[in-house]
């Protein structure tokens, strides 16, 4: 399971024209999941996304997490994080897992944010999205577990 976080101060998608998902201050969560991936690994990156400390404090240092601030979370299914251009210009997606498998898992990764306490919104898994993103510092964070 891969994960780029990108602090915001606000996220939307937008799928065919209309925006189907928005946040306030927080995270946008772009998430990719291979075939080994699986609930409890969800689950780890939920709690620990949860917990990340990289909100600024009263003396602007990172030291408060998404759930210090009651910040959101907008989960953006993302099966390019899979990509290999090991060998030449067209990215190969074979190491994602199935579509079937991604959904599903990409579907508990956001309600285990819910249970974690974070508010969360989701992208729509298989569609053309247009993201915008707001990003605040900016401060983008690679997770892989």
């Amino acid at each position: 399971m891969k994960a780029v976080l990108q602090r915001v101060r606000e996220g939307s998608v937008a799928v065919e024209g209309e925006e189907i998902a928005a946040v306030g201050k927080g995270l946008v969560i772009l998430v990719g999941i291979g075939p080994e991936d699986d609930q409890p690994a969800a689950e780890r990156m939920a709690a620990q996304i949860a917990a990340l400390r990289i909100f600024e404090d009263d003396r602007g240092k990172m030291n408060l997490s998404l759930l210090d601030i009651q910040g959101e979370a907008l989960v953006v299914p993302q099966f390019t994080l899979y990509a290999d251009t090991s060998r030449g210009n067209r990215p190969s997606f074979t190491g994602a897992a199935p579509p079937e498998q991604a959904r599903a898992l990409v579907d508990y990764f956001a309600d285990a944010l819910e249970e974690q306490g974070v508010i969360t919104r989701q992208g729509e898994f298989g569609a053309h999205m247009l993201v915008s993103i707001l990003n605040d510092g900016p401060v983008t964070i690679q997770l892989q577990g």
